[in-house]
């Protein structure tokens, strides 16, 4: 099966079901976070399938590459931000081991897509 549009790759999908619960997560953060940790969670988040959508565009597998690196760096950085959320008390236990084990799913499936491309 020919891959036609970059919502078909799973790595994609679960990367867009981790922005949509770390919006939901982020939405009860403090309002004095509002520019801070709210915004930088939100976009690292987002980055993660926007390099995917990007990357599967990309003409060349290096160029293609380099888009999916570039999702799995936005995906760590978010796991720390879960972490200081967490240790900050914006979001429980339970949430922050939701949000993280979809995070390793990802992770798993973004890097299970990039050894396919090569």
């Amino acid at each position: 099966m020919t891959i036609k549009t970059f919502k078909e790759i799973i790595a994609w999908q679960k990367a867009h079901e981790l922005v949509l619960m770390v919006y939901v997560l982020t939405a009860k953060y403090p309002k004095h976070e509002l520019f801070g940790l709210v915004s930088q969670s939100r976009r690292c988040a987002v980055s993660m399938p926007s390099n995917i959508a990007e990357g599967f565009k990309r003409k060349s597998k290096n160029d293609s590459v380099h888009f999916y690196n570039m999702a799995e760096s936005s995906l760590e950085e978010l796991k720390y931000q879960l972490l200081l959320a967490k240790d900050l008390k914006y979001i429980n236990d339970a949430e922050y081991q939701k949000a993280f084990d979809l995070s390793e799913d990802v992770g798993r499936l973004i890097n299970g897509w990039i050894k396919v491309q090569k």
